[in-house]
């Protein structure tokens, strides 16, 4: 089962990343959280299903956090904000891309290994911990903080 987990992971991570590289853009949409949760939620999920929206929050804000002083918002290319699409700048973010994809993997492999053996209301009470985040990355700089 765990390796299973671990597959599926490694098979969602690498799709991200293609669609990142294939499109010149900082991150797009398949990155983000499409829902968020209350504990009532939360509580009633099995620690696998929790596991993974742990790691789905967590691959989030690694993916937005660099970007967060350009922006916030999916689908943006270099263009977008100024920035010359010279062959260098898209080698550089294609880099990133890569290397981000590493970073998933790896850090998808941490959590499928440690995280299980976390108890179940540390799990959920990080979850909803991420989630906040989530939200503040998207409010932006304009929104209140």
């Amino acid at each position: 089962m765990k390796y299973i987990t671990i597959a599926l992971f490694s098979v969602f991570i690498m799709s991200i990343s293609f669609a990142q590289s294939k499109k010149n853009v900082f991150f797009d949409q398949s990155t983000l959280t499409d829902k968020f949760h209350t504990i009532d939620e939360l509580e009633d999920l099995k620690k696998g299903e929790l596991v993974q929206l742990y790691t789905e929050r967590t691959n989030e804000i690694i993916t937005l956090l660099p970007y967060l002083a350009l922006t916030n918002e999916s689908g943006v290319s270099l263009s977008d904000i100024g920035i010359k699409e010279s062959s260098d700048n898209l080698k550089v973010l294609d880099k990133h891309h890569e290397v981000t994809t590493e970073a998933f993997e790896s850090t998808s492999n941490l959590i499928s290994e440690f995280i299980p053996y976390a108890d179940t209301e540390k799990i959920i009470w990080s979850i909803l911990y991420f989630e906040e985040i989530i939200k503040k990355i998207r409010i932006g700089v304009n929104g209140n903080f």
